[in-house]
């Protein structure tokens, strides 16, 4: 059997501002929010459904992209002069790391979610 994560929720103080802002950040087409959710398609197979919450934990969540989607995210982060780093506990100290052979980098959305990015897999 092949499983494959189709959504998963992430919450937000404002649904349509952290899905605005991770669709333009990453490169993806904003959608409209749908009622309870703010929906931001990833890939064939995966969309994050953004949800307003009062209060949540601050979460994980890593990407494996191409070269080119990670220079292209890369220069949107540093446009907007996000911090960004090596690893989740030095994410803020304007280096990438070179795990697996490949690239990698960590920065964090307004909500403080932690975004990863990587070219190699783990």
């Amino acid at each position: 059997m092949t499983i494959v994560l189709n959504h998963t929720i992430v919450p937000a103080h404002n649904k349509r501002e952290a899905a605005r802002w991770f669709a333009q950040t990453i490169g993806l087409p904003a959608q409209e929010s749908n009622g309870h959710f703010a929906p931001v398609r990833v890939n064939d197979t995966l969309t994050l459904l953004f949800a307003d919450e009062a209060s949540f934990d601050q979460r994980h969540y890593a990407f494996h992209v191409s070269d080119a989607e990670f220079d292209s995210i890369l220069d949107r982060v540093k446009a907007k002069k996000l911090p960004f780093g090596s690893a989740p506990w030095s994410s803020d100290d304007g280096r990438l790391n070179d795990w697996n052979g490949g690239r990698g980098v960590y920065f964090r959305t307004p909500d403080g979610h932690l975004l990863e990015l990587m070219t190699a897999p783990q």
